[in-house]
């Protein structure tokens, strides 16, 4: 059950959720901008951002949308982005931002035949337009989390104001669904020497062929594997010094310009790279992927591996702790005994949430069990083997301070931090010129937005 107070705890941290669903808000693929709904000082609010706040809102549950809701909510982020811009104390990253923009725009580019139809199929008249647009969400992204953080970054709450939130709101809080804490090992098969000389040595003949006339381009379209560059050639413009990773960056920027690189390997796999051009800390390059893929062989003997660390931990010869710190590839949870993190960032994960792969494995299991090794993906879709723990069942049940305490407390955190920034708000409001659209005219807000209109 979702009601009101859960739907305002969600919506109250608006600048979390405007920063992880605005790409989709205004990126979606054959949407197009509405119109404006808001101007606060010199931000704009379109009518399509709130669209999609309520459409987000929905998927999330919630039964009884108020556009006005969603507009404030909105409002509330444009005056800390606003304000975040003037404010000395937080680091002007536009550069940085600019750049990061005509990445995802290369990013998205390989995702079509040509820039032509990316552009229809977004609806931007250009690609200056469109970069312009990625710039200004990832913007706001930043500017208004930066301004939420300097806000509220002195928030905090007491045993009693933790129980004392409980105890106003314990009738409206929601029932928790059947719950359980797992832990991982995590493993990337290793290849072989033979496997790997393998694409090395493509590599090397890949390069031969270029330096006896084949284009690079053409040559990464033919055979490169990475799937955000491979359609465009290889190329990867205007990367900013420190966004790769350390291996390509190091080969990448030894060379000189037109130069390509000897074969490297980097946790993607294995590259030949050529250097089109550099500028200070920006760089152009195309390169030609190899990926790291284990054969059946290699991921058998990964998986013999890891059983053989299971049957470790059974034995008491060493803890599942101990064997996730020593043994696992996945930094995220080696460090945390191996323990995966829920969506709310506590060891709580719903079962219904919990991927087919592992909730297979898990079938039939008990706490204290440990599954099997067996195969799965990361998130970049690279092979993987894993043993899973459950280290706790949680059954479903109504929140209570005896079993949801550290829950109940970040509710209350949240809810501290929510009137600590309407409060920030009330104060600017006097000084910031404001202007909404006309058609919001009769919405009920909770702030004093409402100055002057804009009429159609």
């Amino acid at each position: 059950m979702i009601n009101k107070l859960k739907t305002t705890f969600l919506f109250g941290v608006f600048i979390m959720l405007f920063a992880t669903s605005s790409m989709n808000a205004q990126l979606k693929q054959g949407d197009l901008v509405d119109g404006i709904a808001a101007v606060i000082g010199d931000e704009i609010v379109l009518e399509s951002d709130v669209e999609e706040q309520m459409n987000y809102g929905k998927q999330q549950g919630a039964s009884n949308v108020d556009k006005c809701e969603f507009l404030e909510n909105l409002l509330n982020n444009k005056l800390l982005v606003y304000e975040a811009k003037k404010d000395t104390l937080i680091e002007n990253r536009s550069a940085a931002i600019k750049e990061q923009a005509n990445a995802k725009y290369t990013q998205l580019l390989s995702q079509f035949p040509d820039e032509k139809a990316m552009l229809a199929a977004y609806k931007f008249r250009n690609g200056y337009e469109m970069k312009n647009a990625i710039e200004k969400i990832d913007t706001d992204s930043y500017y208004g989390q930066a301004k939420y953080q300097r806000v509220t970054e002195k928030a905090d709450v007491t045993p009693n104001e933790v129980t004392d939130f409980y105890n106003l709101y314990k009738m409206q809080l929601p029932e928790i669904k059947d719950e359980v804490s797992l832990a991982q090992i995590m493993m990337y098969p290793k290849l072989t020497e033979a496997h790997k000389n393998e694409l090395i040595d493509k590599l090397k003949k890949i390069k031969q062929d270029i330096a006896g006339g084949e284009s690079f381009e053409s040559q990464a379209r033919i055979y490169s594997e990475d799937p955000g560059s491979a359609s465009n050639g290889g190329l990867m413009k205007n990367i900013s010094k420190g966004q790769m990773v350390k291996p390509f960056e190091a080969a990448a920027l030894n060379l000189q310009e037109g130069e390509i690189s000897e074969p490297i390997e980097s946790e993607f796999g294995y590259h030949i790279i050529q250097l089109i051009k550099r500028s200070g800390k920006i760089y152009d390059a195309r390169h030609i992927l190899l990926m790291a893929t284990p054969t059946e062989e290699e991921i058998k003997t990964a998986k013999s591996k890891l059983d053989s660390i299971r049957t470790l931990i059974t034995d008491g010869k060493i803890t599942f702790k101990d064997a996730a710190f020593k043994f696992s590839d996945d930094k995220r949870t080696k460090f945390n005994s191996g323990v995966i993190a829920g969506s709310d960032g506590s060891s709580k994960i719903e079962k219904e949430s919990i991927p087919g792969t592992i909730s297979y494995e898990l079938a039939g299991l008990n706490k204290n069990d440990i599954t099997t090794a067996f195969d799965d993906e990361d998130e970049r879709k690279r092979k993987v083997v894993k043993i899973v723990k459950i280290e706790d069942v949680i059954p479903a049940h109504q929140i209570t301070l005896e079993t949801d305490y550290d829950r109940i407390k970040q509710m209350a955190l949240n809810k501290k931090r929510n009137e600590m920034v309407e409060k920030f708000v009330n104060t600017k409001l006097p000084t910031t010129f404001i202007s909404i659209d006309g058609r919001y005219d009769s919405c009920q807000f909770k702030a004093t937005w409402k100055k002057e209109s804009i009429k159609k």
